[in-house]
């Protein structure tokens, strides 16, 4: 099957974890769908704590995801958010969850380092997994490339 189906519009994927080089990723991401016409799917992804034998009663990990990416949509965009977004959590991997939603999207949009990681790193492994595994064209924003908001 074609990657662009004529019923369906072409689709940007951006991984959202909060963190600046996410919010890069966001803010690069509407500038491409106005150009292209293509729809933005902001996708967070969110897992268990490992070891889940502590648990914490009111502790929603998905509404705790859903939380953390309206607040990133609102720090990157304002009052102008891109019309036809969609907001995604899934649970899981990171990377696995961006490789996933990738099939048969035109551009998979990610922050060269997100939340975890370690200092003088260039390349988060999340990123990198998923310039290796996509189905799609993979864009990595480093800080030095970003477009100024």
């Amino acid at each position: 099957m074609d990657a662009h189906d004529s019923h369906q519009p072409y689709r940007i994927v951006v991984g959202v974890d909060g963190s600046p080089a996410s919010l890069d990723a966001l803010r690069w991401a509407a500038r491409f769908a106005d150009m292209s016409g293509a729809r933005i799917e902001a996708v967070t992804a969110w897992q268990y704590p490992v070891p889940v034998g502590w648990a914490m009663p009111d502790w929603d990990p998905e509404k705790a995801a859903r939380k953390l990416l309206i607040a990133a949509i609102n720090e990157a965009y304002g009052s102008e958010r891109p019309r036809d977004m969609s907001l995604l959590t899934r649970e899981g991997n990171a990377s696995e969850a961006l490789i996933k939603a990738s099939n048969g999207a035109v551009l998979l949009v990610v922050g060269s380092r997100g939340r975890g990681g370690f200092a003088g790193l260039r390349l988060g492994s999340v990123s990198e997994r998923c310039a290796e595994y996509a189905h799609c064209p993979v864009l990595v924003i480093h800080p030095e490339t970003a477009l100024a908001a």
